[in-house]
């Protein structure tokens, strides 16, 4: 075997090193996208649920006194009736509020795949084959 082809081998030899490293740095890469994807999809999703909650709690304090106004539009003609009415209402509204948000967070969380990865990793097989 001669230099010229010593040289060339060890030319190859680099090149598919060289490739190799590429590769494994793409995949690591690909999974580290994967993975921040997949995290702020489980905080939304987190996030979400909380202000569901929350929701579920304004509107039980909302149908209380939705009762105590029911009950105080009974028993007296307008000012304990009237006040505890505005606070109903204001109740009902933080809650619709908290559903809207809560509704809105849910719809970033689903589904749970790492959409942008998975593009990502499409686009890179695709460059490999079209490579070859």
């Amino acid at each position: 075997m001669d230099v010229k082809e010593r040289t060339e081998d060890v030319g190859l030899g680099d090149a598919t090193k060289q490739i190799a490293e590429s590769a494994s740095a793409i995949a690591r890469l690909e999974v580290e996208l994967a993975t921040l994807e997949l995290k702020n999809k489980a905080m939304n999703l987190g996030i979400g649920l909380g202000l569901a909650v929350a929701c579920a709690f304004v509107g039980l304090y909302a149908l209380g006194f939705g009762l105590a106004t029911i009950a105080a539009g009974l028993a007296t003609v307008l000012d304990l009736w009237l006040s505890l009415l505005i606070v109903f209402l204001l109740l009902l509204a933080v809650g619709a509020a908290l559903a809207l948000v809560a509704m809105d967070r849910f719809k970033n969380a689903t589904p749970p795949l790492p959409e942008q990865a998975i593009e990502e990793a499409r686009l890179t097989k695709e460059a490999l084959t079209d490579a070859k």
